[in-house]
């Protein structure tokens, strides 16, 4: 069973984040999810807990009751010392698609003049690689994408758009992902997906889980607008594999 130095500190009166190493390691993450599953099935049971994952932390909040961090923090270094390794849920693979028309591309040129790659170079890339859900924050369905080819590690936008497309897809760094919803944005735009990534009118709004994995797959102009009446009719089925543990 894998275990880490974690260091934890008060996060405001009704949180504590705890952090693992800074790194960008599936491991690392696979721990997180343990440890959080554990807390869950043991010690902290009641819906007024609520768990935040990012790369390399965790953050715990209470939303009821102001919590006691010496006494609190001193509880999760003995629960993480001694936790046991516990059956996480399965993770999938997700096939995405992506349109990566220069419609929706707003700075695909931009982007293939700043890396010096081509447009079809550039698709090349995004669409090889698979990509570890690493969070799911900032907007509702957000995913924090790691695994982005270093070829396409490109700076965020240094001034931010007021408008990002439903579905956008970009680049910021060393990272890829797609806005779930129209929204202000600095990500450099280079596609668009159809598929709705947060849908609160469903019973589980986000379909993705943290630690599942994402790829990319490019669609015309013309898959795209068949792609999104199907899912307006109800008949679009994303596709998606099972992991293996």
């Amino acid at each position: 069973m894998s275990r880490y130095s974690i260091s934890i500190k008060a996060f405001g009166e009704h949180a504590v984040l705890i952090e693992w190493p800074e790194k960008v390691d599936e491991l690392i993450l696979d721990d997180i999810l343990q440890f959080k599953k554990c807390l869950l099935e043991n010690y902290l049971k009641t819906n007024s807990w609520e768990f935040v994952i990012a790369y390399n932390s965790l953050t715990i909040i209470n939303r009821n009751e102001i919590i006691e961090y010496k006494s609190f923090s001193e509880l999760i270094n003995v629960w993480y010392v001694t936790k046991e390794e516990v059956q996480l849920k399965q993770k999938f693979l997700w096939k995405l698609p992506v349109c990566y028309d220069l419609g929706f591309g707003i700075d695909m040129l931009n982007v293939s003049s700043e890396l010096k790659l081509s447009v079809s170079d550039i698709i090349k890339l995004h669409t090889q690689h698979i990509y570890t859900v690493y969070g799911i924050g900032f907007l509702p369905g957000f995913m924090y994408l790691g695994g982005l080819h270093k070829g396409l590690d490109i700076p965020r936008k240094e001034t931010p758009r007021l408008k990002v497309m439903k579905g956008a897809v970009g680049l910021a760094g060393k990272q890829t992902g797609i806005y779930p919803q129209e929204s202000p944005g600095g990500w450099n735009i280079i596609g668009n997906c159809p598929i709705s990534i947060f849908d609160v009118k469903k019973e589980s709004p986000c379909f993705v889980s943290v630690g599942d994995k994402i790829q990319f797959y490019e669609v015309s102009k013309a898959k795209y607008d068949l792609c999104k009446i199907e899912i307006e009719v109800g008949i679009y089925n994303i596709e998606k594999q099972l992991i293996d543990a």
